[in-house]
């Protein structure tokens, strides 16, 4: 098909990734407008980002102009409310630690504001991620980015075909020196802009700030396990016992001090909790919501931060390509990553009727119910992914 007939919305954000896709696609002749998204319309302080997306937009409307293709400005943040930050309310009251970004390109970047490019013609959209999509047919793939210390195929792991068939990743094949290198030839105003931080289209955030804004602050206990607790302990053998966390009590170690509220606290965090006279820094192992209780254990190598498998729900396990969906009963060996540049960790996953497990060749250290286990080939191809149950 002639270039010039494919019409394509770019999610312009403001940085350098996004600009050189937009360039790019300018440049090989297709048609090519970009479309700004505000996200997050924060008139109560809920949020607030260092870096504001009224300085990002401009920065966008000037990329734009630069390449010279139209820009669109869309509000989302409605949107985004309900399908992202309700969301993460809602799983931080649990003790879970939901992941927006994930969340923000499953429901917003390519749902919604896919929906509203549409609406302006665009058959379809591109962004400044670090992936590869290729295709087999009817079926779409997506691969790990070239650039390995910038791949984004993680943030886009609960994409489905239908979302991937109107996706399009122009930088995917290309290094970060690579694009700032064409930004900067190109003259584009964002070459030399840093890459942005925090929370999806929104900045960067105070987190706790954040979560108090409808999560009320209860103190409660801060306990420490000694390590004694795990000498001689046996903690399973089947699949279920394996992936099971271990559950303390009060009684279990001693209480050291007290926090205002465990939803406010995740597995493996150090800083925040403002106790001294370790010899080596204090982790979150372990939060009870019930009781409001935060477990910690002392030392990076502390046994309870570490567990040798998980387990995630039929219902949030997600396949990319239909066929590489496993039966019940089915075993594969897999890479695994728990969080976003992890290096990649040889796992097994095991289908069963209540559940996908994956078990490590090597215990992980924080695995965080509410965050995503993704998993690829060893050719690089993210197969699928799912919400960490425990």
């Amino acid at each position: 098909m002639d270039n010039h007939k494919i019409k394509i919305a770019v999610g312009l954000s403001g940085g350098v990734d996004s600009s050189v896709a937009a360039y790019l696609l300018k440049k090989n002749g297709y048609d090519v407008f970009a479309m700004f998204m505000q996200n997050w319309n924060d008139t109560a302080g809920t949020l607030h980002g260092k870096c504001s997306w009224e300085e990002d937009r401009l920065m966008a409307e000037m990329v734009a102009r630069k390449i010279g293709i139209p820009f669109h400005f869309i509000d989302l943040s409605e949107e985004y409310r309900k399908r992202v930050v309700d969301y993460m309310f809602e799983e931080y009251s649990k003790g879970r630690t939901p992941n927006p970004d994930v969340l923000c390109n499953r429901e917003i970047k390519f749902d919604a504001f896919l929906k509203a490019a549409q609406g302006l013609g665009a058959d379809c959209v591109a962004t400044g991620h670090y992936c590869i999509r290729k295709d087999d047919g009817d079926i779409h793939r997506i691969y790990a980015g070239k650039d390995g210390n910038k791949d984004q195929s993680y943030f886009l792991c609960q994409l489905d075909q239908h979302q991937l068939g109107k996706a399009l990743f122009p930088i995917g094949e290309m290094t970060k020196p690579k694009v700032r290198e064409i930004a900067r030839e190109a003259g584009l105003p964002s070459a030399d802009k840093k890459d942005s931080q925090g929370i999806c289209f929104v900045g960067k955030v105070d987190l706790p700030v954040f979560l108090q804004q409808k999560l009320k602050a209860h103190y409660g206990n801060i306990v420490e396990i000694p390590q004694s607790y795990y000498d001689g302990r046996s903690f399973g053998s089947t699949l279920e016992e394996l992936s099971t966390p271990v559950s303390y009590c009060e009684k279990d170690g001693r209480t050291i001090g007290t926090h205002q509220g465990a939803q406010f606290y995740t597995i493996g965090q150090r800083h925040g909790l403002n106790i001294g006279g370790h010899v080596e820094p204090l982790f979150v192992i372990a939060t009870d919501i019930d009781n409001n209780l935060i477990f910690v254990g002392e030392g990076t190598d502390f046994p309870g931060l570490y567990r040798p498998a998980l387990k995630i729900l039929p219902e949030d396990t997600h396949w990319i390509c239909p066929d590489e969906i496993m039966k019940e009963g089915e075993d594969r060996k897999c890479l695994v990553r728990i969080r976003y540049r992890q290096p990649l960790q040889k796992a097994t996953l095991h289908c069963r009727r209540n559940g996908m497990y994956i078990t490590f060749s090597q215990p992980q250290r924080g695995i965080t119910p509410g965050q995503f286990a993704v998993w690829y080939t060893e050719e690089m191809e993210m197969q699928g992914s799912g919400v960490i149950f425990e």
